[in-house]
């Protein structure tokens, strides 16, 4: 079954620059060394999908540009422009107002049933996006706007998308922002009881600088291959049986290492003493079990080499993972990327709970010293983020399903679904989103090479944890 285009892409109605509605005080703030790597990426994309909203669009869309004024000033940020200084080569946001653009276009012929019931992701999904410099990199922030909004008119609803340089926020960061847009449109509070931390400095100052060739650098991932991109959802109590699955393992195989070091040392071991072994053994979380699993289904899909490497990569939060942490609402890139290596073979030979434990055991190890490790190594070579699928046996695991993705309202209800653009897409690009539902469910959004894709519907142990 291949994903069948809508009838006709949205049409543009108008575009304008949006200004805060009140003047920055920001100084200009420096990309920091989790900033910089993203320049080569491509700008976030994301949106929900609302019910027709009470207000005639003649109404609503001059309330909408209002209210995202009033968002500016408390994000000053995102209407800036990113400016390289010329003597020392770094980057930096200046927050001088000059706005966001706002897009309204219409997709009369789109339905919400057309976005929320295929088998596939629609074309036309990505289409919400497209006059917000669809494909830019956020290196273009140089002379681009920081961040668009997309208001689309749909047959019976409204999708509104948010396209934001990658290099100004992380997926914390966007949702914060979001977030608080919502919560001014719908209740014309202007006022934050925490405001964000522009510092910007990650958790230390630093003088690397990333060089770029003329004209900025270029998209690290082939952006024409074919794709095939489908929502599996998935259940809090399929969830929950992965996750008892992936332990169930790592218990056996604590309790076999103990058995055999009595065995070997020749010692009796207590049950106090297996007890406080078992204790330090950090369980595997939920979404880690279902990651394990995603990555056993898709190396088997692709159909590679048993000596073949392959690689999951997720990115983590590190503001609270080092010392001192970072504030929670740190507006910026404060993410690292946590890559697990293993080889086909092992993938797919040994149980579901030994790749989810090689996933457990990064996270857990990925403490202050490892961030910090991170950051020294990257400034002694400081390059930009290798986005994508380089050797065809990777998985890029992007957003998370702890980000409040419809902790937003406009007014007129929560998001009915939560959907991206084409951005930062690739053969192997996996975002997770929590369900609608909440409860622990989540919804993974695939990319993979057509071909991976129907292999990964017909695996069995893949299919059996899929919520249709």
């Amino acid at each position: 079954m291949s994903p069948s285009p809508l009838p006709f892409a949205p049409t543009l109605i108008s575009k304008c620059t949006i200004h805060p509605d009140q003047k920055s005080t920001l100084p200009d703030l420096k990309l920091s060394v989790s900033d910089l790597p993203m320049l080569s990426c491509q700008y976030i994309q994301k949106g929900v999908l609302l019910s027709r909203p009470p207000l005639p669009t003649d109404a609503l869309l001059p309330l909408l540009r209002r209210y995202l004024s009033q968002t500016l000033s408390l994000f000053p940020p995102l209407a800036g422009r990113l400016s390289t200084n010329p003597s020392s080569g770094h980057v930096y946001i200046t927050c001088n107002d000059a706005g966001a653009d706002f897009i309204h276009a219409i997709a009369s012929s789109i339905s919400l049933c057309d976005v929320l019931s295929p088998f596939y992701v629609p074309d036309s999904v990505r289409d919400f996006f497209c006059f917000a410099f669809d494909g830019a990199l956020s290196y273009n922030g140089h002379f681009h706007p920081l961040l668009a909004v997309q208001v689309t008119e749909l047959a019976d609803g409204l999708f509104i998308g948010c396209a934001v340089n990658h290099s100004v926020t992380d997926g914390t960061s966007f949702w914060n922002f979001f977030n608080t847009f919502a919560e001014v449109c719908r209740s014309g509070v202007r006022r934050l009881s925490r405001p964000p931390d522009f510092t910007r400095n990650f958790f230390s100052e630093s003088t690397a600088v990333l060089r770029f060739p003329d004209g900025g650098p270029k998209v690290t991932f082939c952006g024409g291959e074919p794709l095939r991109e489908r929502i599996f959802r998935f259940s809090r109590a399929a969830i929950l049986e992965l996750k008892a699955r992936a332990n169930a393992g790592a218990w056996k195989r604590a309790e076999a290492e103990i058995l055999g070091k009595e065995t070997n040392d020749g010692w009796k071991i207590g049950k106090g003493e297996i007890q406080a072994v078992t204790d330090r053994t950090t369980e595997i979380s939920s979404f880690q079990s279902l990651s394990a699993q995603l990555w056993r289904s898709v190396t088997r899909a692709r159909k590679l080499a048993s000596a073949a490497d392959t690689t999951f990569r997720m990115a983590v939060n590190c503001r609270h993972r080092v010392n001192p942490r970072i504030d929670p609402l740190y507006f910026g890139n404060a993410i690292q990327s946590i890559p697990t290596v293993a080889s086909v073979g092992e993938i797919l030979s040994r149980d579901l709970s030994w790749s989810a434990g090689l996933l457990n055991k990064n996270v857990a190890a990925h403490d202050d010293a490892t961030v910090r490790r991170g950051v020294e190594d990257w400034e002694r070579a400081p390059r930009v983020f290798p986005l994508g699928n380089f050797d065809g046996a990777s998985i890029t695991m992007g957003s998370s399903p702890r980000f409040p993705m419809y902790d937003n309202d406009f007014g007129w209800g929560r998001p009915m679904a939560v959907r991206s653009g084409r951005a930062n897409k690739f053969d192997g690009k996996i975002s997770a989103f929590p369900g609608r539902d909440g409860g622990g469910s989540v919804d993974l959004e695939v990319s993979l090479a057509p071909a991976t894709m129907s292999a990964l519907e017909a695996d069995t142990e893949f299919m059996q944890y899929v919520t249709e």
